[in-house]
């Protein structure tokens, strides 16, 4: 990994620093924080998102230092078409309350995730095409405005086993995608703490959930306009070259 980034870094004319975390250190304070979630949002023992550093977003407020205000968290699958100082100023566009910018989850997962609360709630918007629908969310870009975080009330109080309980139990919610299904859980009850990105930040390329059982509704989630800003190669997509 280090000497990737030298290659890639080299002669650069900006300043930067780079700092390398034990992943292991990073679970043991995670732990604590997201057991209760785990149980609700993951595939199953040994398996990828069973860790807890797959939930590193959720608590990132409590493990970094005081120091450091605001992040940038991008999944590996991902290719930028822009200057990522573009992405940073989202952060400036979070309205009051928000505490994370995120886009929306481009394939119907979460109609299919929320069947029993959307058939029990006929009229409801949960798992519903965008604009005026409930889609959840993609976690493959987003901004955490730790500062943020840190000073929410109702953030932290969402973070508490009891809660995290309740909201699963009214929504007959189990997921398997670690932070994002939480984040699209509390999204559906809490969306002032969300600031949504636009999805050619996050430009989703995976289309499983198409031949899937979702084809007549496959286009009204996929459907993105505008130039391209960063793309998403989820389930291991190929991704346009330039």
């Amino acid at each position: 990994c280090e000497s990737i980034l030298d290659g890639l870094l080299h002669g650069a004319l900006f300043k930067y620093k780079i700092t390398f975390h034990d992943v292991n250190a990073l679970t043991e304070k995670l732990f604590p924080i997201v057991e209760a979630m785990q149980k609700h949002f993951s595939s199953g023992s040994g398996t990828y998102y069973s860790d807890s550093i797959f939930f590193l977003s959720v608590a990132m407020h409590r493990i970094m230092p005081a120091e450091i205000s605001r992040i940038v968290q991008l999944d590996l699958d991902v290719k930028y078409r822009t200057n990522i100082r573009e992405l940073f100023e989202e952060f400036d566009k979070f309205p009051s309350g928000a505490v994370l910018g995120i886009a929306r989850e481009m394939q119907p997962v979460y109609r299919h995730t929320f069947w029993q609360y959307r058939r029990d709630n006929s009229k409801t918007k949960v798992g519903d095409p965008p604009p005026d629908g409930l889609p959840g969310f993609n976690s493959g870009v987003m901004l955490l405005n730790l500062e943020a975080m840190r000073e929410s009330k109702l953030y932290n109080q969402l973070l508490e086993p009891e809660l995290v309980h309740s909201l699963t139990e009214k929504y007959h919610f189990k997921g398997h995608l670690g932070d994002q299904d939480f984040f699209t859980m509390v999204g559906m009850e809490h969306q002032e703490l969300f600031y949504i990105l636009d999805c050619v930040w996050n430009r989703q390329l995976c289309t499983w959930w198409k031949e899937n059982g979702y084809k007549d509704v496959f286009d009204l989630y996929f459907k993105c306009d505008g130039d391209v800003k960063v793309y998403h190669g989820n389930c291991n997509t190929p991704i346009p070259e330039d």
